[in-house]
């Protein structure tokens, strides 16, 4: 009875999947640029020019994100929908926008290696 009590406390994959997505974006919002990058699922090394244009793609986004809507306030989570047979999913985020706006937008997410990463 206690290992069943103690099975029901672990979070599912889609509850872990959705936890990454959100704190990968959340990352962006706090200027954690390079952290977001990271987050993204890179099967092989990739060229440090290439990362840094990562990077500032990321910057440029969350600007346009600040012109057209006056910036991200909040992410936050609606579902997650993950095949762990596939080592894949989506995870559905609500951006709450500065101009009380809101959109809801689907992260494709992979599991590897452990770890949630945005595909």
């Amino acid at each position: 009875l206690v290992l069943l009590c103690a099975c029901q406390d672990a979070p599912s994959q889609n509850e872990i999947a959705a936890r990454a997505a959100k704190a990968y974006y959340d990352q962006l919002l706090e200027g954690k640029y390079e952290q977001f990058v990271d987050g993204h699922y890179q099967p092989d090394s990739i060229p440090a020019v290439y990362r840094e244009q990562l990077v500032a793609n990321a910057k440029m986004f969350v600007g346009q994100q600040q012109s057209e809507h006056r910036g991200i306030r909040r992410v936050d989570v609606v579902r997650a929908d993950v095949d762990t047979a596939r080592h894949a999913g989506n995870v559905f985020l609500t951006f709450l926008y500065g101009d009380s706006t809101s959109e809801e937008v689907v992260v494709p997410m992979v599991f590897q290696d452990g770890l949630w990463y945005l595909r």
